[in-house]
C-alpha cells in the first residue's frame, strides 16, 4: 500500500507574555481557568522543548512554582503527578489542574499560605506556533525511516507532541501515516510509547528501531 507522501514539518515558537500573573494559590487557579489553552500547553511542555537533552519526565511550570515559590509541597506534588500523556484535549488537562487545586484549597484541614516573595510571581505565558515545511517528504516507509534519521528534533517534537495534544488529532502524525501504509503493528507500538520518558534524540532512536526495514 502506498499512502500519500509524508511531509515532514517543523515549527518556530514565539513566546508571549499574557499580562497576567499570580502571587497566591487562588490567583494561580483563577489564572489557569482564564488563560487560553495555548498557555496551558506552554506551561506543561516548555521544559521539554527547551531542555530536551536533560533527564526525562520534566515537571510542569505550575508544580515547580507552587513548590519552590509558595512552599506548598503537597500541592506541588499533586500538580506534578498529573500525567499529561493521558490527555488528548488541552481543555481536559486544564480541568484536571483546576480540580486538584480546588480540592486542595477547599480542604477543611488546610490553611492556605501567603503570597510568594516579591518578584517571584507566576507570569502566565503562551506559545505562538508557526508551522514551517522542512522540504523533506517520504513516499515509502524506507524513505520515511531514512529521513527520520536526519530531520531536526523540532520536527520530531511537532509530529509526536503537538499533533496529538495541541492540534488535538488524537494520535501522533507518524503512527497515523504508518497505518495508512499498512504498518499497523509499528504504528501501534509508536502510539503506545510514552514520549515524555525519552529525550527527543532518544525518542527518535526508539521510533527508528521500531520501524522494520
Amino acid at each position: 500500500m502506498t499512502p500519500t507522501p509524508f511531509e515532514f514539518k517543523s515549527r518556530l515558537i514565539l513566546t508571549e507574555l499574557l499580562g497576567r500573573r499570580a502571587a497566591t494559590l487562588p490567583e494561580l487557579m483563577d489564572g489557569i481557568r482564564g488563560v487560553p489553552l495555548s498557555s496551558i500547553y506552554h506551561h506543561t511542555h516548555r521544559f521539554l522543548q527547551q531542555h530536551h537533552f536533560l533527564s526525562p519526565e520534566p515537571p510542569n511550570d505550575f508544580a515547580y512554582w507552587v513548590t519552590n515559590m509558595l512552599n506548598e509541597d503537597v500541592a506541588g506534588e499533586m500538580l506534578a503527578s498529573i500525567d499529561v500523556t493521558q490527555f488528548s484535549r488541552l481543555s481536559d488537562l486544564r480541568l484536571r489542574f483546576l480540580e486538584l487545586l480546588e480540592g486542595y484549597i477547599k480542604g477543611a484541614d488546610h490553611r492556605i499560605g501567603g503570597r510568594c516573595p516579591e518578584g517571584e510571581e507566576f507570569h502566565f505565558m503562551s506559545s505562538r506556533i508557526f508551522v514551517v515545511p522542512t522540504g523533506k517528504a517520504a513516499s515509502s516507509v524506507a524513505e520515511f525511516k531514512e529521513i527520520l534519521k536526519t530531520v531536526s528534533i523540532h520536527s520530531i517534537y511537532f509530529h509526536m507532541f503537538e499533533a496529538k495534544l495541541r492540534l488535538e488529532k488524537g494520535d501522533n502524525d507518524f503512527s497515523t501515516w504508518l497505518r495508512r501504509a499498512g504498518r499497523e503493528s509499528e504504528a501501534d507500538q509508536i502510539s503506545k510509547l510514552d514520549p515524555y520518558t525519552f529525550t527527543l534524540e532518544g525518542l527518535r532512536e526508539k521510533i527508528i528501531n521500531i520501524i522494520a526495514d
